[in-house]
């Protein structure tokens, strides 16, 4: 696992976090993990449920599409709970996730584009890797229509996670590798799908 942080012991803690969460995919406990991480990554959590999401439908693939549900729902309510921390606590806890991450200083000018293109930020990089707690905490800060977010939120994780699902459910093994080396360019393609039909339905009619 790469690290981004400028201190190794950031990176070690990380390293580490990383080797735990992935021990739990083969323990009893996996679902409840995958849970707990899915709902953290979606507000505070540095570490993408796919980790676990991706050995545990590899080890029964007819799960899939339960695991896949698992994730949504835990992510989407994780993201409810990043914007209320945006909403209401901003700064009490946003303001150190956002540091955190390294966003403290573009976070204004972000909140500038996401005034204008808020829905389309959240379907957009909803899909993404790019961090969706980030979104949430800026929806909440944007005072975003919390109903309008959660509704977003459903379709564009529910895609993200079902997407990944959908490709180990039937090809397996085979297809681990560019899942977690290509996620970013399977999902950049259904974002432009998502973004043409909506540009066809607006000028068609």
């Amino acid at each position: 696992m790469a690290c981004g942080g400028p201190l190794p012991e950031r990176c070690l803690l990380l390293q580490s976090l990383y080797t735990r969460i992935l021990a739990l995919a083969a323990s009893p406990r996996a679902e409840g993990g995958l849970v707990l991480v899915s709902f953290a990554e979606s507000s505070f959590f540095p570490i993408p449920p796919d980790v676990l999401l991706i050995p545990m439908i590899l080890a029964r693939p007819e799960r899939a599409w339960r695991l896949a549900a698992i994730c949504t729902v835990a992510s989407v309510t994780g993201g409810a709970w990043g914007w209320l921390i945006g909403f209401a606590l901003f700064d009490q806890l946003a303001q150190p996730v956002l540091a955190m991450y390294g966003y403290g200083e573009k976070f204004v000018a972000f909140q500038q584009s996401y005034q204008e293109w808020g829905l389309w930020i959240i379907l957009i990089k909803g899909l993404t890797p790019i961090p969706y707690k980030i979104v949430a905490i800026a929806s909440g800060a944007a005072h975003f229509d919390f109903m309008t977010f959660v509704l977003a939120s459903v379709a564009t994780r529910g895609a993200r996670f079902f997407m990944v699902a959908a490709l180990l459910h039937f090809f397996g093994v085979p297809i681990r590798d560019f899942i977690e080396t290509r996620l970013m360019l399977v999902t950049t393609m259904v974002v432009l799908g998502i973004v043409g039909g909506f540009v066809a339905l607006r000028y068609l009619h």
